[in-house]
């Protein structure tokens, strides 16, 4: 998957989907491309390396998927109890845009159970 693609799938689950560059004062980080659902990121990369796709993940389902594919991993720069880090050059793309939209899920779940809607 290319980096038009990635942002195209990222940007279709919602109209309210938003993608920003939130870390431009970091020098190692101002290319790194994040969307966000009810003011949460739920996906980000760096648009010039997509070995490091960061996702959103059930903490119970990491290690398992870190284990069967050798193209996931822990996050590059995230919490390795909540994400995990994909390479979308080596990833099969159905199990990628599978992940992409369980860590949408996943923020879209937490925030309307919570009854929360944050900008």
């Amino acid at each position: 998957m290319d980096i038009e693609e990635l942002r195209a799938y990222c940007l279709s689950f919602s109209p309210e989907v938003e993608e920003r560059f939130p870390f431009r004062q970091f020098k190692a980080a101002q290319n790194v491309l994040a969307f966000y659902i009810s003011g949460h990121i739920f996906c980000f990369f760096d648009i010039n390396d997509l070995t490091h796709v960061t996702l959103k993940c059930q903490k119970e389902k990491i290690d398992e998927l870190i284990a069967q594919y050798d193209y996931i991993d822990h996050p590059y720069n995230g919490n390795a109890k909540y994400w995990i880090g994909i390479d979308a050059h080596r990833a099969d793309a159905r199990l990628l845009k599978k992940l992409i939209k369980d860590s949408f899920s996943i923020i879209v779940d937490k925030y309307k159970k919570a009854g929360r809607q944050t900008k």
